[in-house]
């Protein structure tokens, strides 16, 4: 008989951890996110797991605890990644490709940045930007200069003419053995992701470079579970653009479309589960949810899951996902043109998009 698996909490209780927990149950795993800001710090055994939805986390109680609790898998890995100087830099080692970038020191000037790098420069802030947010833009026309909080705090990239933007999730598990998804293709509109299609056969002959380049990375940090990788696709060569050490937003389709949801599979990993290899279920295809408010006509449409976070409703936050499967493009296409009218004008431009990725048809 097997015995009963320990706790495994998870540092942050967002919508990644409710995630975490609802894919747990069918295994009797005991998932327990917890607030990063509760008044009650948890108290954990010597043999709990922890794991944690979010790259980086502010002083508490609660992160403390956890963060420090033996076991808590990957520990080394967060603050690297988390930094991106410290990122690139890792990518730079392992020889990997990615954007030319360099650090943004107290005395770099703009000046020398477009003469490394070009017109277009972007800088990015070494922690906390997502979603678009912890950007700026140099422009060599405008004689931009480095905003003096930049310095120190952020790294420069040379702007790249990219054709599409891909993501790669996969997974190793404690001996070494990784699994990956097909690759995801994504549409971000003002940095935040819209949309996500997979597997896409056009893709296909990209999967063997991309599943190279992550599993360099999940072998060098010795990791555990379910990271992402974000690229640019510039004709057949593949830059890696963020690195996201967890379940990430364009992972979110595996729910519907894979036998081994993302989710499940994290938790595979750091229970010490056989990974198992995840099976297809057809064309897929995923709408984030994005400052809008919840229209239940969206379970009318067929074929339809929602996915909702129960969060206040705010400009810009993500507030669920809708995941669409099926065999036949006919049926997505049937299901895209139902749901369209249901969103907001703003996702005309996100369902066509969705469109134009399904298979046609003779």
């Amino acid at each position: 008989m097997r015995q009963s698996s320990p706790p495994i909490w998870v540092l942050g209780a967002g919508q990644l951890g409710a995630m975490l927990q609802t894919a747990g149950r069918p295994l009797a795993l005991d998932v327990r996110p917890v607030d990063i800001e509760a008044a009650e710090v948890p108290r954990l055994e010597a043999g709990d797991l922890v794991t944690a939805e979010r790259e980086q986390w502010p002083p508490t109680p609660v992160t403390d605890a956890l963060s420090q609790h033996p076991r808590f898998i990957n520990s080394r890995v967060f603050g690297r990644l988390a930094d991106r100087k410290t990122q690139k830099a890792l990518i730079d080692e392992l020889g990997l490709a990615t954007a030319p970038w360099a650090p943004v020191d107290q005395s770099t000037q703009a000046a020398e940045l477009h003469q490394k790098f070009g017109e277009r420069v972007l800088l990015k802030r070494r922690t906390g930007g997502y979603d678009g947010r912890g950007q700026h833009w140099l422009h060599q026309s405008r004689q931009d200069e480095i905003p003096d909080d930049w310095h120190e705090q952020a790294i420069a990239e040379q702007a790249i003419n990219f054709d599409e933007e891909v993501s790669l999730v996969g997974a190793r598990d404690a001996q070494g053995r990784c699994v990956f998804y097909p690759l995801t293709l994504n549409l971000h509109l003002n940095g935040i992701l819209m949309g996500s299609a997979a597997a896409l056969a056009r893709l296909s002959h990209l999967q063997k470079q991309a599943e190279q380049m992550l599993e360099a990375l999940l072998q060098h940090l010795n990791y555990v579970g379910v990271m992402a990788m974000e690229c640019f696709r510039v004709g057949d060569r593949l830059l890696i653009n963020e690195l996201a050490p967890r379940v990430h937003n364009s992972g979110h389709w595996t729910q519907a479309g894979a036998s081994i949801n993302q989710f499940e599979l994290h938790l595979r990993a750091i229970a010490g589960l056989p990974l198992g290899q995840p099976r297809l279920k057809g064309q897929s295809l995923m709408v984030n949810l994005v400052g809008t408010e919840r229209n239940d006509q969206w379970l009318s449409v067929p074929g339809a899951e929602l996915v909702w976070y129960g969060k206040e409703v705010r400009p810009g936050r993500k507030v669920g996902h809708i995941n669409l499967v099926a065999a036949d493009a006919s049926d997505l296409e049937l299901s895209l043109k139902q749901l369209q009218p249901l969103l907001p004008e703003v996702y005309k431009s996100v369902i066509d998009w969705l469109l134009s990725q399904l298979p046609q048809t003779p």
